[in-house]
């Protein structure tokens, strides 16, 4: 949809056309809220609401006088009623009073009115006038100050208090709701008012993890329904795939529905699909699950086309279709096998297995049911929950990059911080990252332990329900030992999951000053190591790979440099540059730059050993080459 910039006076132009050309050229705004999110139920009638773009789809910049490079709308009230539902969001370059008076005989409400905002001609003040949250007006504000340097002025209560959107929480992350209109407000009046409010998480997910580590004081968390005395509070914040029971008229209730779901479905050919996926719903219901959570619907390959799963989809549209071929699905274990699947598709459990590999093996909530509505329209279903989405044990692979503290990732982190235990790569990983572990929090060192003793540690805490992070350095996905733990891990089937790091040949190109990749002379780079204790396939060995004159990172090869630069040199030009790093990004970090037919001497004069990395290229140090992504003549996405 379209963005209005309205100015008020012809001095305003220049700011409206560097807001235009930002709004266009940036990343693409997020959507306000999606309706189905806030879907009302059953006993308040669905208010007309659309769908809408992101802001940024479409720009114009209009004024009631006749200014060369603007739009010319005549008086702004009667321009704004008329095509009011034509915007996504309408900016003011101007006095607010005449914003309110322009706007105020189009408004609707905060569900279907655009975003607003309000720039003082000085582009010093940015206001979001209204559908601040659920209009996208607040977030709207933010994004024009950063661009023009001047301050959002935000009057939302729980915007300057630091509490939760509530209206906007389940777009944030991906949940719907069952909460009408009404019964949102009222949550929001309750909890910005900081009455009692109970918070029960009985998933866990990116916004799970953001409630709990941001609770406010008025609110006090649970994993477990068994565990709330709801007649204590006077607000239940639910996160969770389950109905709610009943609870006192005094409790205000608003539930959000994760994607943890995954319905699995097979038929007979060209079953009837009429009233078979409220049927299946219905029964979702009998069982205590939400079907707004559903994440997924899947089948196998044979069935992909049958008028069902066309059906499936278009009674739950937030929902991925999944299809599998026949073996994959048979390689799983059901506990409902049948011949007679068998014998028509190729796999014992369609429905079953589609379900637990759609949920990465995650626990079954309704075993195969087989149905018939109608004579000859067979079909089935079952469902489970996503592994990763169960409360309980966890294990985070984590990247702490290759020594500043300061550059592990943000999620990284976090991670660190909400960590029950921290095992971490004992002198290769600064003892500083795990600083960041809470009270309580037991950090030890792999460096004394063997895998098994490394095993056994991280078993016991995840059994015990706990968050566990292996912090290993620089990605560990490059050279990190970690395939034999998920071996173990996939064994034992625990939850982990790799927050990546900054590698050490990310560091060396920074530390280097140096782009390694050369525009038209170089375009790749080589990751690889030398000849070691652990032998290098016969195609990868360093004077092959030396051939293509890429830039070649090499690793925990100092030991063997004399091998190393005997086999470049088979390829590379004596002179070629070279950068032997040290410790990069460490406080003893040492940087020795040379040419290739001194590498090995640089690096033995220097007594470099283990955590060293060899550069060689002519990328290093390169100033030649000019890219075209910055040419005038070169249009892209956002450079029109």
């Amino acid at each position: 949809m379209k963005t209005a910039i309205i100015l008020v006076s012809e001095s305003s132009l220049p700011l409206a056309k560097t807001l235009k050309a930002e709004l266009l050229s940036g990343p693409r705004a997020a959507e306000p809220f999606p309706p189905a999110a806030q879907a009302p139920c059953r006993e308040e009638p669905a208010a007309p609401q659309r769908q809408r773009a992101s802001f940024d789809d479409e720009v114009i910049i209009c004024s009631k006088a006749e200014i060369p490079g603007c739009e010319a709308i005549g008086p702004y009230a009667p321009f704004l009623k008329e095509h009011w539902q034509e915007f996504g969001a309408v900016v003011f370059i101007g006095a607010l009073g005449i914003c309110v008076r322009s706007i105020a005989p189009a408004l609707q409400n905060k569900y279907t009115d655009p975003a607003v905002v309000c720039i003082d001609s000085t582009g010093k003040f940015v206001i979001p006038v209204v559908s601040g949250h659920v209009g996208g007006s607040n977030d709207l504000a933010r994004r024009i100050a950063s661009i023009i340097g001047g301050e959002a002025v935000v009057t939302t209560q729980s915007d300057n208090e630091g509490l939760w959107a509530l209206d906007t929480l389940g777009r944030e992350f991906g949940w719907q709701t069952d909460a009408t209109r009404a019964q949102i407000q009222k949550a929001v009046i309750a909890f910005v008012g900081r009455r009692p409010t109970a918070l029960l998480l009985e998933v866990k997910d990116r916004g799970t993890a953001f409630l709990e580590n941001n609770l406010p004081s008025h609110v006090k968390c649970f994993k477990n329904r068994e565990n709330l005395d709801f007649s204590t509070f006077e607000l239940l914040i639910a996160v969770t795939p389950r109905l709610l029971p009943d609870l006192p008229e005094s409790v205000s209730v608003l539930a959000f529905r994760p994607p943890v779901l995954h319905l699995g479905a097979g038929c007979r050919k060209q079953c009837n699909p009429d009233g078979i996926p409220e049927y299946i719903e219905s029964k979702i219901l009998e069982a205590g699950f939400s079907p707004k959570s559903i994440a997924s619907v899947g089948t196998v390959e044979l069935k992909k086309d049958e008028p069902l799963m066309a059906a499936l989809c278009e009674h739950w549209p937030q929902a991925a279709f999944s299809v599998r071929p026949a073996e994959e699905l048979e390689a799983v274990e059901v506990p409902n096998p049948s011949e007679k699947a068998f014998e028509a598709t190729g796999t014992h459990g369609v429905a079953e297995a589609a379900a637990i590999l759609d949920a990465d093996a995650g626990p079954l909530l309704i075993e195969k049911q087989k149905c018939r509505l109608s004579e000859g329209n067979d079909f089935t279903f079952a469902l489970a929950q996503d592994a990763v989405s169960l409360q309980g044990g966890h294990i985070e692979i984590v990247g702490a990059g290759p020594g500043d503290p300061e550059l592990v990732s943000v999620r990284g982190k976090r991670f660190l911080e909400e960590a029950d235990l921290i095992l971490y790569a004992g002198s290769l990983v600064p003892i500083e990252l795990t600083h960041y572990a809470k009270p309580g929090c037991v950090v030890r060192s792999s460096a004394s332990l063997d895998l098994e003793e490394q095993f056994a540690l991280m078993k016991e805490f995840y059994d015990r329900g706990l968050l566990v992070v292996r912090l290993h350095t620089g990605d560990p996905c490059i050279y990190g030992a970690i395939q034999e733990q998920m071996a173990f891990f996939d064994r034992y089937e625990m939850s982990y999951h790799i927050t990546p790091g900054i590698s050490a040949f990310q560091a060396a190109a920074a530390a280097l000053r140096s782009q390694f990749t050369i525009p038209e002379k170089v375009q790749t780079i080589i990751l690889t190591r030398g000849e070691g204790r652990t032998p290098m396939p016969e195609k990868e060995q360093l004077h092959k790979l030396a051939q293509s004159q890429s830039t070649m990172c090499i690793y925990l090869s100092a030991a063997i440099v004399e091998e190393v630069q005997a086999e470049l040199l088979q390829a590379y030009p004596p002179e070629t540059p070279v950068a032997a790093c040290y410790k990069l990004t460490w406080k003893e970090e040492r940087i020795y730059r040379g040419e290739l037919r001194d590498l090995a001497k640089i690096v033995r004069e220097n007594n470099l050993t283990l955590t060293t990395l060899l550069v060689v290229g002519e990328a290093i140090g390169n100033r030649e080459g000019f890219s075209r992504l910055y040419a005038h003549d070169f249009k892209h996405l956002f450079r029109k």
